[in-house]
């Protein structure tokens, strides 16, 4: 128990050996960094979490950086300026997308341009934007975040696992970087877990994005880095994966389509990830966060 109080305030439990030739254990101090990642922001009610709890969160929290996955952010589908300056507004500081980033074709004028907004890597050259990006936080530490897409029952992109490896190989974590984050964008749930084994212990935090549902398997890997299947949706829960439910329950009944998807407009739920990392960018502790709306409430406590 001490122990693990000990870690999540980030002092680590050395062994040494005495004098005498008995182990003994000595406390290191160990400064790491605290990460918050943000799952899919869907509409309206999405961004009005945001702008109510996470000036909240990030006072309980303290974290060094946000991390937000904003691809349905304006009506459910894409990203427009407007609203990518009202999520850094909130306290947002770096944006990642998916394979909806570019349905509001207005972000094809900026993007170029905006350094904090990703979309995936591994979308062919030429595309405009780029998807990874070194910063710097307000203490002075360097975080890699890396975008990419999961191809399983998806766009066929180019090859997620390359894109990431040679991220990695640029910027490696503890040279280059203090912390690495990767959202993979897909639906699989293999994809994914293939891609945080494929990272662990090269990566801070490796977690999937896209199905907006927070699954229940956070974890630590076994080579320290943080790992969650999905940090779900920022949206009103009473709906089908934050989509108002008449249209989707209609098309899954009839095979028709009978309008366009709107996001459900009720109350809803911050959804998303919690990180604390040691010296060397590993993990420590991973916890889930949900706030607000119709899900049980969940805030780590710091």
């Amino acid at each position: 128990m001490a122990a693990a109080m000990l870690r999540r305030l980030g002092t680590e439990i050395v062994t040494v050996r005495a004098e005498n030739g008995f182990p003994s254990a000595r406390l290191c101090y160990e400064p790491g960094m605290r990460l918050l990642f943000i799952g899919d922001i869907i509409g309206r009610p999405g961004r009005d979490v945001i702008s109510s709890q996470l000036p909240r969160l990030k006072d309980i929290l303290k974290p060094d950086f946000v991390i937000a996955n904003a691809e349905n952010a304006a009506g459910g589908f894409g990203l427009t300026r407007a609203v990518a300056d009202e999520l850094f507004g909130a306290g947002v500081d770096c944006i990642t997308t998916g394979n909806h980033w570019a349905d509001q074709r207005e972000i094809l004028s900026f993007i170029d341009d905006e350094d904090r907004i990703l979309r995936p890597r591994n979308y062919p050259s030429g595309v405009p934007g780029k998807g990874a990006g070194l910063y710097q936080t307000r203490s002075g530490h360097q975080v890699l975040v890396v975008n990419v897409m999961g191809r399983v029952f998806m766009d066929a992109l180019d090859d997620p696992f390359a894109a990431v490896e040679h991220e990695l190989g640029a910027c490696p974590m503890g040279e280059a970087a203090d912390a690495v984050v990767i959202d993979i964008h897909a639906e699989a749930s293999s994809e994914k877990m293939a891609m945080g084994h494929f990272c662990d212990g090269r990566a801070s935090l490796v977690i999937g994005t896209h199905t907006h549902i927070p699954t229940a398997d956070a974890q630590i890997l076994p080579g320290g880095t943080a790992y969650q299947s999905d940090a779900g949706g920022c949206c009103d829960y009473d709906s089908v994966i934050g989509m108002e439910k008449y249209e989707p329950v209609q098309r899954f009944i009839r095979k028709m389509h009978g309008g366009r998807f709107q996001p459900a407009a009720g109350p809803a739920t911050l959804c998303g990830a919690y990180v604390e990392t040691n010296a060397k960018g590993l993990a420590t502790r991973i916890e889930a966060v949900r706030v607000g709306g119709r899900l049980k409430q969940s805030i780590p406590e710091v």
